[in-house]
């Protein structure tokens, strides 16, 4: 079965929009399944992509796992929403390690009322320390420019 797409270049993989094309690289061992996966999140279902995307996320390659949980993150912001499994993984590596960008991700696009409780705690979190933060250097320049001032007058 010839498809078109080189699988040694990686090249037109993100184009690909054929689960069972992705499943038989899967099997020959090929390389760029990560890069696949995105693909597939952008021209299939997210029934179709969620079983191959995770799969991917379990890719000996780091490189390619990292494209697999960008795939995750490139569903969220599709579909609006995430499989139990998607969200099994993505809490499985918790927000501070590869799968970072495909949670905020996840806590950008999917509705707060639809996340799992894990996700809901770690928006709450993160707009709790995202507001501290902002007031924090607000303060900082506050005190910076006043200081300034008192250098200026002396």
């Amino acid at each position: 079965m010839t498809s078109g797409h080189d699988w040694d270049s990686g090249e037109d993989l993100i184009r690909i929009d054929g689960p069972a094309e992705v499943d038989a690289a899967f099997e020959r061992g090929e390389g760029h399944l990560g890069t696949a996966v995105i693909g597939l999140a952008f021209n299939c279902s997210l029934e179709e992509a969620s079983p191959r995307i995770v799969r991917a996320m379990h890719l000996p390659d780091l490189a390619e796992r990292a494209f697999a949980f960008t795939a995750a993150g490139t569903a969220a912001r599709l579909n609006g929403r995430l499989t139990p499994e998607l969200y099994a993984e993505l809490r499985a590596e918790g927000p501070r390690s590869i799968a970072e960008y495909a949670i905020n991700d996840t806590l950008t696009f999917v509705p707060f009322r639809e996340l799992p409780p894990r996700f809901r705690w770690w928006k709450i979190r993160s707009q709790a320390r995202n507001k501290l933060e902002s007031r924090w250097l607000r303060s900082v320049e506050t005190v910076e420019d006043a200081w300034r001032a008192l250098r200026r007058r002396h």
